[in-house]
């Protein structure tokens, strides 16, 4: 059913948007990392997991995920009930293009005993195939779970695989995915940085260079970052992700300040995400994401089994 807008919220596009949010008994979701204005109208922003998981307690029908697409395919899986649009379909993810089904199946054929251990940053596919999950928060805690004595294949990033490494002092065995976005900060960038901000403290993602982790002081998720520059006694902050993270932060942290390592982490796909895809996918119920039934199934038993480490 096609919804006519009314003379009252044509020129007036929030009111639009949460007019069909509610004749369509949505929710809105929006990654940490997306445009500003997009996170100030949903109804939850985070880290792509921590989002679905929201979506899966309320009493939507319809979920609205502002993020790219393998994010709204965990939101699928999460929550089988309900509907879930994505404003722009061509809102991909370079990293999670990295690694294909039958490249992970020639990879398990080569390390036939190791534990598939993949980030959530991947398709459905790739997480069906997989034996546990793990977001960047909680990849140590997951790798730790498993037998020291037990190979591990660390997919897709190697930059998140290889800071678990160091952490653990285990080796793994990692392919060779990674973030263009964060691999545009540079040594370079967070020299400059603290040239420029001498009282900060330089936070920052372990999609990162190895040689830009190693610079940081401290090392977080985006909802780890969240937590520590908010609990941090320190005013200043030079940000090492990509740059949509620093609205949430400020919008959290009046009185502190936060800058970008570099303004070029700017995720293109992020930012297709407009308002007025959004009121367009509410108003013609489209572009939907569907995930197969056994796809689903076992990919969400890759999230659970994470989900039970803690």
């Amino acid at each position: 059913m096609f919804l006519v807008p009314t003379e009252a919220n044509v020129d007036d596009p929030i009111q639009r948007l949460n007019e069909l949010k509610h004749q369509r008994n949505a929710v809105i979701l929006a990654h940490n990392y997306q445009r500003p204005e997009v996170q100030d109208a949903a109804d939850f922003t985070g880290d792509s997991l921590g989002l679905s998981r929201q979506a899966a307690r309320t009493n939507a029908d319809v979920i609205l995920f502002c993020g790219v697409h393998f994010m709204a395919e965990t939101a699928a899986i999460l929550c089988p009930g309900k509907i879930v649009l994505i404003p722009d379909p061509n809102a991909g993810c370079p990293m999670a293009n990295m690694i294909t089904p039958r490249e992970l199946a020639q990879a398990k054929t080569e390390h036939p005993n190791a534990t598939v251990v993949t980030y959530v940053n991947s398709s459905a596919e790739i997480k069906a195939m997989s034996d546990l999950c793990c977001t960047s928060g909680n990849a140590v805690a997951v790798v730790q779970s498993i037998p020291r004595d037990c190979e591990v294949l660390f997919i897709p990033d190697q930059s998140l695989g290889s800071w678990v490494a160091k952490q653990l002092g285990r080796e793994l065995i990692l392919w060779h995915g990674f973030c263009p976005t964060h691999h545009r900060i540079l040594p370079d960038h967070i020299e400059a940085a603290r040239r420029q901000h001498p009282g900060a403290e330089v936070v920052v993602h372990p999609e990162c260079l190895n040689e830009v982790v190693a610079m940081a002081d401290h090392v977080a998720s985006t909802s780890g970052m969240l937590k520590y520059c908010r609990e941090s006694a320190c005013k200043q902050f030079i940000i090492g992700t990509e740059i949509g993270m620093l609205h949430p932060l400020r919008r959290e942290n009046p009185g502190k300040e936060f800058w970008p390592a570099t303004h070029l982490a700017d995720c293109p796909n992020m930012k297709l995400t407009t308002i007025e895809k959004m009121i367009w996918a509410l108003e013609d119920m489209q572009p939907r994401v569907n995930v197969p039934e056994d796809i689903a199934r076992r990919a969400r038993g890759a999230i659970d089994r994470m989900l039970a480490i803690g």
